[in-house]
């Protein structure tokens, strides 16, 4: 009876299987190979702040750092992307708010006088994997990789 009544209950639960799709970022102009680079794809809503609800982070490669990120619905979405050198989690900047870190955007959205516009960076994720770059601006420093 306990048997017969689990299994009329998990008939009745949808199928679990993944939900949403998986985006690969490939950022690049990674200056060097130091500390981390941290990606968010944030809903309209949630771009600029904090909490965006996908996420990623992996060691730095100078050049281009590639990250994937799972599970990410069907949606308009935009990217920010940092370059954590000293690892602290947070963008350091110096006079004024310029980054001292590397930032940057999906679409390569121009940052004039602050960031850009959602609509700027925005791209459609659909229900299969894609794959999004753009690259990363320095204000300080160096502005990217050493050249060989």
């Amino acid at each position: 009876m306990k048997a017969a009544a689990l299994l009329a209950a998990a008939m009745l639960l949808p199928a679990a299987g993944p939900v949403g799709t998986t985006v690969t970022v490939q950022v690049g102009n990674i200056r060097n190979a130091n500390g981390n680079v941290h990606v968010d794809i944030c809903p309209q809503a949630q771009f600029l702040t904090e909490n965006c609800p996908y996420r990623a982070t992996v060691r730095a490669v100078a050049g281009v750092t590639t990250l994937v990120l799972q599970g990410v619905p069907a949606g308009r979405y935009a990217a920010q992307a940092t370059h954590d050198e000293n690892r602290n989690g947070k963008v350091d900047r110096a006079l004024f708010g310029i980054p001292k870190e590397g930032v940057g955007f999906s679409n390569d959205a121009k940052i004039r006088f602050g960031p850009p516009k959602f609509d700027d960076a925005a791209f459609a994720v659909g229900a299969t994997p894609n794959t999004i770059r753009f690259s990363l601006r320095y204000f300080l420093g160096a502005s990217g990789p050493a050249k060989r």
